[in-house]
């Protein structure tokens, strides 16, 4: 049994590692020789310092919000919907946002804001997608529907974006589409990370004050109305946020897998199952987790590695390894 204190501590612990792993990156990169840039260059090198500055800063920072907003929407869902598989993109929000933000890329050649609108807009609607599907199919249990429903829609949005690659220009935006698809923060500048700073903070800041509520939102609905919530519009306020969050960070990132699945089960497995404390906990190690990988993809070769590869392949080996363990809480506090 994990005590409030344990939690607290652990909560400290995680910030700590959040800061190591950031002030890490900062130099971690392939200037002036690979892998590490060492801390002198900071004052003495006029090119180390712009490169730190325009180009190391913006990302890292990116990458804290991208881990971030899919590990507390991973988090969120899983809790809303019962069901310790789901993440963003199982239900359709991921795929949702991407096909957006390819449109807004390959047909409207948009700027910024319009293609986190146009990212948003269809990450919801691939939620809203899933969830009707789901009501309306008659085949298993209600787990069982929504991750189905979240396949066929998640396939719906894939085979849209692949037609846009079809169309896409294949001399300029076709490789950068392909690139972005498999998730990116090479391109990242102070202005992409600004465009979505203040919506991921909103989004995030609407989880953390309500994660006490989410632990009322898992339960039944004449239950959580006697505890003295309004189930129906708090799970809405709940699910606009994180899917808000996550197709903005899509609409600059791309689709980057794992990082909503795992990182919220080792979030429970520190913390337990209250998300007063499994919530921040998923933020912090989100974030980490995002800006190792990303320091990883920018400094393990000369070339980028695409930022969703990495995820995936640490994602999936993690995850493997952590269901093998022995779980530390009621796995049936996601199934009441």
């Amino acid at each position: 049994m994990i005590t409030n204190r344990q939690r607290r501590q652990t909560l400290w612990g995680l910030g700590l590692l959040l800061l190591a792993v950031t002030g890490l990156a900062i130099f971690t990169g392939r200037y002036p020789a690979p892998v590490w840039m060492p801390f002198r260059l900071l004052f003495e090198d006029p090119l180390a310092q712009r490169l730190v500055m325009n180009l190391r800063l913006p990302r890292i920072l990116a990458a804290l919000l991208l881990g971030m907003s899919l590990a507390g929407a991973g988090t969120v869902l899983q809790m809303i919907f019962h069901n310790p598989l789901v993440e963003p993109g199982f239900l359709g929000v991921s795929q949702g946002a991407a096909f957006g933000a390819a449109l807004s890329i390959v047909a409207l050649q948009a700027p910024g804001p319009v293609i986190q609108a146009s990212a948003a807009a269809f990450g919801c609607l691939g939620l809203a997608f899933s969830y009707l599907l789901a009501r309306r199919m008659r085949y298993g249990g209600w787990t069982l529907r929504l991750v189905l429903a979240g396949i066929a829609v998640s396939a719906l949005f894939s085979a849209g974006v692949g037609i846009l690659k079809y169309i896409a220009d294949p001399l300029t935006q076709l490789p950068e589409l392909v690139f972005w698809m498999l998730g990116a923060l090479s391109s990242v500048t102070w202005t992409d990370t600004l465009y979505i700073l203040p919506v991921t903070a909103l989004s995030l800041g609407v989880l953390l004050l309500m994660r006490w509520r989410l632990n009322l939102l898992a339960l039944d609905d004449a239950t959580a109305l006697s505890l003295g919530t309004a189930p129906a519009r708090e799970r809405l306020l709940l699910l606009v946020a994180a899917v808000t969050a996550t197709s903005v960070v899509v609409s600059v990132a791309g689709v980057v897998g794992w990082i909503g699945l795992i990182v919220p089960h080792l979030a429970r497995r520190l913390l337990g199952a209250d998300t007063q404390y499994a919530l921040p906990g998923s933020l912090l190690l989100g974030g980490a987790f995002a800006v190792v990988c990303d320091s990883i993809a920018r400094a393990a070769l000369s070339g980028e590695i695409p930022l969703g590869i990495l995820t995936s392949l640490i994602g999936a080996l993690a995850f493997s390894l952590l269901m093998m363990g022995r779980p530390r809480f009621d796995a049936r506090a996601l199934q009441r």
